[in-house]
């Protein structure tokens, strides 16, 4: 194309693109995109600015959206897209691949990346209500949103099916591992004194990342006698359905072995003080926390579901436990504390699969290969 590309990212929150798209997004300007990016601005837009993007604010609530609501909303976003006449559009998460994928038919917007960056209970829960959504969200993906401009771009290859899209078709799904991470900035370091096995999470604090089991896991591992810690780093997010109440975190803290340090800006650090990462949740795109935990050389200890499977070997980087299941977590939690050389040499291994395809570098050279594609094709 004569002119520079531009390239739009569209958003819910300015924390949310900076945590997991900044990277892409510094790889695209890096290629020579002009990038914008639409979302809700709070406490991240200098950030978003400081990296030369255009930030386009969008106001819109995360939580359930009122009819009325929702049409603003997709007015708003058409609006913006044909003003800013972006070549791509890069919609991040479902709501925005909804959303902005119908304000991009209405702006006559051709081509578009939709960052599936996971399910929560779209991708497995049975209830009839939960069947039809994900037969609603097919039908949009495949036939309303989707086209010869269309690739969704997922962080696993067990989320795609669920959504009838194949992940061995090219033309409309790519895949990536996870949101890329600067091994410089979390870097590996020897691991804390062996006793206690002290484990942490990273995360908003959501029934739906299994904070619960953890804390469950851990007693039962301390009532069978083995030294175990769990530090829990995060808050509630009152805009999500599944968030934990302050009073049952608080109550948590208090408990022998289970620490609430509310939220953290300093995630190296953590990992720097704890041998294990724990997350039991429902299901992922790919957690980041499990990202930075491997890079920082940190064992890896998840569900084995969409995801955390695709990160978590089994025995060679951590372990890998069925949903809900603390008695599972507790017996692993024991074994864990009872070898404090085999979790060693889990934490390497967590950290030679981060660096061997989940950097920064990676995933952007990936992501950027992506849009040129989508540039060249022909619609």
């Amino acid at each position: 194309m004569a002119r520079t590309p531009r390239l739009l990212y569209v958003a819910t929150e300015d924390w949310f693109f900076c945590s997991h798209f900044l990277p892409m997004a510094r790889a695209a300007r890096d290629a020579g995109f002009d990038v914008a990016v639409a979302c809700r601005v709070r406490d991240k837009g200098a950030a978003i600015t400081a990296e030369g993007f255009r930030l386009l604010p969008v106001e819109a609530e995360r939580g359930r959206m009122a009819p009325v609501a929702v049409w603003r909303n997709l007015q708003a976003l058409a609006a913006l897209m044909r003003a800013e006449a972006p070549d791509i559009v890069h919609l991040i998460a479902l709501r925005p691949i909804v959303l902005g994928g119908l304000a991009a038919r209405l702006a006559g917007v051709r081509r578009l990346v939709g960052a599936v960056t996971g399910l929560g209970p779209l991708g497995g829960r049975p209830a009839l209500p939960w069947r039809a959504a994900r037969t609603g969200i097919r039908l949009l993906l495949r036939h309303v949103i989707g086209g010869p401009g269309t690739v969704y771009l997922f962080e696993n290859r067990d989320d795609p099916p669920t959504l009838g899209l194949d992940p061995s078709d090219p033309r409309t799904v790519a895949i990536v591992n996870g949101p890329g991470i600067d091994p410089g900035a979390y870097q590996a370091t020897p691991m804390p004194p062996a006793n206690p096995l002290r484990t942490a999470m990273v995360s908003r604090m959501l029934w739906s990342k299994g904070v619960d089991v953890a804390v469950m896991g851990v007693r039962i591992a301390r009532a069978r006698g083995a030294n175990v810690t769990l530090s829990l780093y995060g808050a509630p997010d009152p805009a999500n359905r599944t968030s934990i109440d302050l009073p049952t975190l608080e109550t948590w803290g208090r408990e022998s072995g289970i620490f609430w340090r509310g939220p953290t800006t300093d995630v190296a650090a953590v990992w720097r003080q704890h041998h294990v990462a724990i997350l039991p949740s429902h299901g992922e795109g790919m957690p980041r926390m499990l990202v930075e935990a491997a890079c920082c050389g940190r064992a890896l200890v998840a569900t084995d579901v969409s995801g955390c499977r695709s990160l978590v070997q089994d025995g060679i980087n951590g372990a890998l436990i069925p949903r809900d299941d603390a008695d599972a977590l507790a017996d692993r939690l024991v074994a864990m504390a009872a070898d404090p050389d085999g979790v060693a040499r889990m934490g390497a291994a967590a950290r030679a699969t981060i660096v061997d395809g989940y950097t920064e570098a990676q995933v952007g050279s990936t992501v950027v290969t992506l849009y040129r594609s989508l540039l060249d094709r022909p619609l």
